[in-house]
Formats: structure tokens, C-alpha cells, sequence
């Protein structure tokens, strides 16, 4: 590496890595491979999004105003009907009922009689749960059927007090949960154990991560057992030896381990001044300065005023404005010669003392000029 001198020196230099050109470069540690098991999902064994529509009733007054929420007055008045009770033609005034969405989901294999746990949330202009009990609420699935059944005393996770002059509210007391509220009823029909053919679909796509994890499966099943169809996607053929043990040969499966193999990735979350740069990022020779202008504009206003005993003249303020404009001075520009690993990229950052936020754009510098050789990614 070497430093090119300005004659008027730049900015604020950034010296990715001068402290890596001092230190001998290490060899990078082996990384730990990973358990199938970890990054792959089996097509087939996953969850279920159910959700349903109730209401919640033992309030303190803190439920829905019925003439802002009509859907509560309606739900009331329907609900009492089946019970027998007639409400038709009244006005209802009560403020300890609340209408809510109810959501869970349904786990894989969940057989009748199995227990949930599920979320309620305040769809009306209801300001507190606590204290709340969940009537019989039927939870359905994407096609319409119902495939659970809610019914319990709420638990909120925040509270709300409010008094003549001021109030306090911490977390958030329109939103609550029931632990085990929820009864299977429908059970979906998937038999994994009668599957000759098996999709595994890795959680991050990439054809070098499911190449390797079809060769972990070949050598321990044999040869043409798993083929890579995509970068997603991995098929494995059930051995005829393991007809009717699939169950045994994923569990068996899943604890090979591999590599993963990921592309070099820069994300970038501007909010909040994260950055996570993935191992295989490098920085192709380039030279680069960064510098510190600040613009300082400052209001100081006077009075001016027409002299004593004067008969013209009135009293009026002036504007003034100082501006000062400070660039830092003192700073090279930096050449950085070959390929920099992501931890000379990091050692050199931080022994310069390089902010976040400074980072974030030296990175998108670098970037845009062509020497960063990895993807960045703004969140």
C-alpha cells in the first residue's frame, strides 16, 4: 500500500488500511459448517396462518364506543340473538365490549384436540384489553374452513392509566395474547410417510449451498439420490431401503452437515447506522479520501435606532448574518493497492475511528466507483 501527498492536503483521510499494511496478514479461520438441518426447510412440514373475528367482553369501560364502532353494536346484537336475548330497536350503551381479530398458527401435523396459543387485537377504537375474556371465536384457513376454535381470559402485555390531567401508557394494551387458547378441530391430511420423492428448500438460495448440500445427501445415501433442481430447491428420492421410514431418513439427514455458500453482501440500514458486510466482500485498488465540511450560519440581529432628541427617524432591527465554513485540514489520500479482505476493510475502519454514518457512505462511494465487488443492500 502506499500514500499519495497532496499538495493541499485533502480531507479527513480515510486510511482504510494502514494499520493492515504494519500487521502480517493472518489466514482467515476455517469457518464451521452447518447442520442441513438449519438451513434447509421440507416442503410440506410448515405452519398455517389462521384467523378469526370475535369479541371480548368483561372490559372496564375501556371497550368500544358502540356509536363510532357500528361492526361491535352488530356482533352484540347478533351474539345476544342466538343466546335468546332480542335487542332489536334498543340502544346499547355498554363500553365493556370490544370486537377483535384473533390470529394463530397452526403447527404441523397438529392433531384434534391440540392446543395454541393465539393473538387478539382491537379492531375497534377500544383502549385497553386487560382484564378481557375472549367469547367463542372460530379461527379459519385460507380455503374458508375452520380448523380451531378460541375461547379464554386475556393477558396484555402493556397497561394504560389515565387520570383527570395527565395519563401513562407503556407497551400496548389493544393487543394481548392467550396462551393455549385456541383447540385443534380439523386436522390436515399430509402423510410424509408415504412420499417417495422429498423437496428441500433452502432459507437463503444459492446454487453453491444446495449443490453441496445434494453431495453431503449422495455420500451418504449414494450416488443420484439428491439433485439440485434450482438454487431453492434440492429433490431427494426415498431409498427403497426407507420406504415407510422417511421420518427416519430426514432425521438422519438433517444432521449432515455443510458449508453454506453465500454471495458477497453489504446491508445497509441508514436509520439506525447498522452495517453487516458478509466474509467474501473485497475492495479492488482504488484511492480514496473523505472530508469533513462543516457551514456554520449563525443570526446575531441588531437594533438600530435614530439618535437622541431626534424627530425622524424610528427604531427598526437589522439583520446579520455570520456564515463560517470550516474543511478539516491536515489529511492524505489513501491508494489502496489489490484486493482487501472484509477484516483488514474492518481493522483499518476502526483504527481510524470512522463513524457509522461515515461509513455508510464511503461504502456507496466505493460502490458506485466499481472497486466494491459485492452487493449493497439499503433497508
Amino acid at each position: 500500500m502506499s500514500w499519495l501527498s497532496l499538495s493541499r492536503p485533502a480531507v479527513l483521510l480515510l486510511a482504510l488500511f494502514a494499520v493492515c499494511a504494519l500487521a502480517p496478514l493472518t489466514a482467515e479461520k476455517a469457518e464451521a459448517s452447518s447442520r442441513i438441518k438449519d438451513i434447509v426447510d421440507v416442503e410440506g412440514i410448515r405452519d398455517n396462518m389462521l384467523v378469526g373475528y370475535g369479541l371480548v367482553v368483561g372490559l372496564n369501560g375501556t371497550g368500544d364506543t358502540l356509536r363510532n364502532a357500528p361492526f361491535t353494536q352488530q356482533s352484540l346484537i347478533g351474539m345476544l340473538e342466538r343466546l335468546g336475548v332480542n335487542t332489536r330497536g334498543t340502544t346499547l350503551k355498554t363500553a365493556n365490549v370490544a370486537a377483535v381479530m384473533v390470529s394463530a398458527n397452526l403447527p404441523a401435523f397438529a392433531t384434534q384436540g391440540t392446543r395454541i396459543d393465539v393473538t387478539v387485537s382491537a379492531l375497534g377504537d377500544a383502549s385497553n384489553l386487560q382484564g378481557g375474556v375472549l367469547l367463542v371465536t372460530p379461527l379459519m384457513g385460507a380455503d374458508g374452513e375452520v380448523y380451531a376454535v378460541a375461547q379464554g381470559p386475556l393477558a396484555t402485555g402493556g397497561f394504560a392509566a389515565v387520570g383527570e390531567a395527565a395519563s401513562v401508557t407503556r407497551g400496548v394494551p389493544t393487543n394481548a395474547r392467550i396462551a393455549n387458547g385456541a383447540i385443534v378441530e380439523r386436522e390436515l391430511d399430509f402423510r410424509l410417510a408415504d412420499l417417495r420423492t422429498l423437496r428441500l428448500s433452502l432459507r437463503n438460495p444459492d446454487l453453491t449451498t444446495a449443490q453441496r448440500v445434494a453431495g453431503a445427501i449422495n455420500t451418504f445415501l449414494g450416488a443420484n439420490t439428491a439433485i439440485a433442481d434450482n438454487p431453492t430447491t434440492v429433490q431427494l428420492n426415498v431409498p427403497a431401503g426407507w420406504r415407510g421410514g422417511v421420518v427416519g431418513l430426514l432425521t438422519d439427514i438433517e444432521q449432515l452437515r455443510v458449508q453454506p455458500d453465500l454471495a458477497a453482501k453489504v446491508v445497509i440500514d441508514e436509520a439506525s447506522g447498522v452495517i453487516v458486510m458478509g466474509q467474501d466482500v473485497r475492495i479492488s485498488k482504488v484511492a480514496i479520501a473523505q472530508g469533513n465540511l462543516t457551514i456554520s450560519i449563525s443570526e446575531s440581529p441588531q437594533v438600530s435606532q435614530p439618535s437622541p432628541f431626534s424627530t425622524q427617524g424610528n427604531t427598526v432591527v437589522v439583520p446579520r448574518t455570520n456564515v463560517d465554513v470550516n474543511e478539516e485540514e491536515g489529511r492524505q489520500l489513501g491508494i489502496i493497492d489489490g484486493s482487501i479482505s472484509l477484516a483488514q476493510l474492518v481493522d483499518g475502519l476502526n483504527a481510524l475511528g470512522v463513524s457509522p454514518r461515515d461509513m455508510i457512505t464511503i461504502l456507496q462511494a466505493i460502490k458506485a466507483s466499481g472497486a466494491l465487488q459485492a452487493e449493497i443492500e439499503v433497508m
